[in-house]
């Protein structure tokens, strides 16, 4: 593990079984409230971009609003949020994506992004990658061109990185964690 990566690591609570029995919930509200640590979190996933063409970041519902508006100040460019059902107020294109416990659907506005416009997808985790492969699909469907997804922890074991990599999409993370 790189000294960034064990860093911010050990800026991560980690919370044995929750929601459920068996789980390590892994959570980055530490890393947020944490100045340093949020900093160089931001820093270490926009530094690769700067200087490049992004017109987006996509941010998925909640925490990929933190870390999506936060690139996006840094790299000057606009943000999309990427909600649950129901939840924007202007017509909205939809998606259905598996979660490891059923399916879902997550929405964006149907002028969030233009067609060509090149777009960085944003969470705190991938884990399985149902939520983010879901993203890509919507943010595909209305012609944006995946520049990468970017996240802070990965959880290697569930195999949610290798989904989206066979979409055809680079994904950055900062730090894995074995297991669930």
């Amino acid at each position: 593990m790189t000294a960034i990566a064990s860093e911010l690591a050990a800026a991560i609570r980690s919370i044995n079984d929750y929601p459920k029995p068996g789980i390590i919930f892994r959570d980055i509200t530490t890393l947020l409230g944490n100045p340093r640590a949020f900093r160089r979190a931001v820093d270490e996933l926009v530094n690769p971009y700067a200087g490049t063409k992004v017109d987006k970041i996509a941010g998925i519902e909640a925490r990929g609003f933190i870390l999506g508006g936060a690139m996006a100040h840094q790299l000057s460019t606009g943000f999309v949020p990427i909600r649950k059902k129901g939840k924007l107020p202007h017509t909205t294109v939809r998606v259905a994506y598996s979660l490891e416990y059923g399916v879902d659907e997550m929405e964006m506005h149907v002028d969030a992004v233009q067609p060509g416009e090149k777009v960085i997808l944003v969470d705190d985790l991938i884990a399985t990658g149902g939520t983010a492969e879901g993203a890509v699909k919507l943010l595909r469907q209305m012609g944006a061109e995946i520049v990468s997804a970017c996240f802070v922890i990965d959880l290697p074991d569930l195999g949610g990185r290798k989904k989206l990599e066979e979409l055809g999409v680079e994904v950055r993370t900062l730090v894995e964690f074995s297991g669930h």
